[in-house]
């Protein structure tokens, strides 16, 4: 069994996946847009300023995926928890186990680049490494170097 992380975003989704490629150094496998979905009568039309968001992206790193999409645009009046619009991520961290310290200092540096520093990453007493943030694109994200046995 794998668990794959699945990040929703705002109409970002392209720039933060390629961004996360570069970062993981990984290899973006599929990434399509609403727009080339086929037609389906049973859905309502898609809104024009819709169609280059991202329906479904799928990065492959080191044996691990991670996976994405846009949310659509939610029209005035409705409520995105009720039709799927985007809401940023609460209550979660992605979590990234680095092999060593420089490393877990290189992935926090440019997870946290242009983001929020929740914890800056320094050794803690469970990890010679640690630090937490929610990069630019919204997403959080915790990185821990494993100890040493």
């Amino acid at each position: 069994m794998q668990l794959t992380p699945y990040l929703n975003f705002d109409g970002n989704c392209a720039e933060a996946f390629a961004f996360y490629a570069q970062v993981f150094g990984g290899t973006i496998v599929h990434q399509s847009s609403f727009g080339e979905a086929p037609a389906d009568a049973g859905m309502p039309p898609l809104p024009e300023t819709a169609r280059s968001r991202i329906m479904h992206v799928h990065l492959q790193f080191n044996g691990q995926s991670l996976m994405g999409s846009d949310a659509l645009p939610v029209a005035p009046g409705q409520d995105p928890a009720s039709c799927g619009g985007y809401e940023r991520p609460q209550g979660l961290w992605v979590s990234i186990q680095a092999a060593d310290v420089a490393e877990g200092r290189r992935l926090f540096d440019a997870l946290s680049q242009g983001g929020q520093i929740a914890m800056p990453f320094a050794a803690t007493f469970w990890s010679p490494g640690f630090g937490m943030a929610r990069d630019r694109f919204g997403t959080p994200w915790m990185v821990n170097v494993q100890p040493q046995a």
